[in-house]
């Protein structure tokens, strides 16, 4: 297959993730949508099969609004299975597609990739032993400083809302062993370098760790300890950031909704969440379907869909794709700004 690329074509990797979900149904609604730009090149990495056969359900299911694979560009791996364990085979192909869309995307100036949803149960029975994609692109890369940060632009005001999370997918009660002030330093850095695409001086704000970001010393002894020492140390090395925070992490929030919504409201360029959940449930509660993942820090744009693989409903044809339809938007800017960057 020939996947030479042009200085003007915007090439684009998809991932299509667990196939057993509904990764190929988002898909293939997404690129027929009207929202994506007509001048992508696009690259699918999975089973033509599969999807061939995603389609042709589709449309007995009466749905009209999707991409005909055999109009795709699909780097087809038809990856060999063992008949006893479905699972574990649907883990091992979405696992061996992730690898070789990397390898693709990497031989490609000014490339991106976007990833659908993979199970990470079904990773470990296949014998992948990742907590997330986020962590295979890190280690494929040889990338030691990535963030997993979670964007979303709002179709009423145009504002871009931005999470960063500084632990990722590990338990709750590891998140307070895995914070130091090195790792808050180094995500606020990744975040600075994000932030600085869109503009020259941005607002970070930073949530603290504790209810009411400790209260002092009350309800928790981090921020009071360390944290504060930490956000000062650092802006005093970055004096063209405005870095707010600790903030109390039940109102941290709070003025995203106000720009989500209202074009006249004050705006910020992102917030630092301490874990997973903290993030999380605002950015999915404010910007719903608009969400999307995407890992900073590496030589590529990456993002994908802000959901999980969806089991109940695959096959049905229900499944939303506004979210797949965001996360290729928002690499086609975000590599479109870094060549903006790049070039100057």
């Amino acid at each position: 297959m020939n996947f030479q690329n042009t200085n003007k074509t915007l090439k684009v990797v998809l991932s299509v993730g667990d196939e057993s979900g509904i990764g190929p149904e988002i898909i293939l609604k997404a690129l027929c949508s009207n929202e994506i730009p007509e001048n992508i090149d696009f690259i699918l990495v999975g089973s033509r099969k599969n999807l061939q056969n995603t389609y042709e359900n589709l449309r007995s299911l009466g749905l009209k609004n999707l991409a005909n694979p055999k109009n795709l560009n699909i780097h087809d791996l038809e990856i060999s299975s063992s008949e006893n364990d479905t699972q574990s085979n649907y883990g091992n192909s979405s696992f061996q597609y992730l690898k070789k869309a990397i390898e693709i995307v990497k031989q490609y100036p000014d490339s991106a990739l976007v990833t659908g949803p993979i199970c990470k149960k079904s990773w470990s029975l296949a014998g992948h032993y990742f907590s997330g994609q986020t962590e295979v692109l890190a280690k494929s890369c040889e990338a030691k400083n990535v963030g997993m940060l979670f964007t979303a632009k709002s179709p009423i005001t145009g504002w871009r809302f931005n999470t960063l999370l500084a632990t990722t997918h590990i338990a709750l009660c590891e998140v307070p062993k895995k914070l130091t002030r090195e790792l808050i330093h180094s995500k606020l850095d990744l975040f600075k370098d994000f932030c600085k695409s869109y503009t020259n001086e941005p607002t970070l704000k930073v949530a603290g760790l504790n209810p009411h970001a400790g209260e002092d010393g009350i309800l928790g002894h981090e921020e009071k300890d360390w944290i504060n020492d930490a956000l000062i140390t650092w802006n005093e090395k970055n004096k063209g950031i405005r870095l707010l925070g600790p903030l109390s992490p039940d109102s941290c929030w709070n003025s995203s909704v106000k720009a989500w919504s209202d074009k006249n409201a004050e705006k910020h360029d992102g917030i630092l969440a301490m874990y997973h959940d903290q993030g999380l449930i605002p950015m999915k509660v404010i910007a719903f379907n608009y969400s999307v993942n995407t890992t900073i820090g590496l030589p590529f744009i990456r993002t994908s869909p802000d959901h999980g693989t969806g089991f109940d409903i695959a096959g049905k044809g229900i499944a939303q794709s506004q979210s797949m339809i965001e996360a290729i938007k928002a690499a086609i800017e975000m590599t479109n700004n870094s060549r903006q960057l790049n070039a100057h």
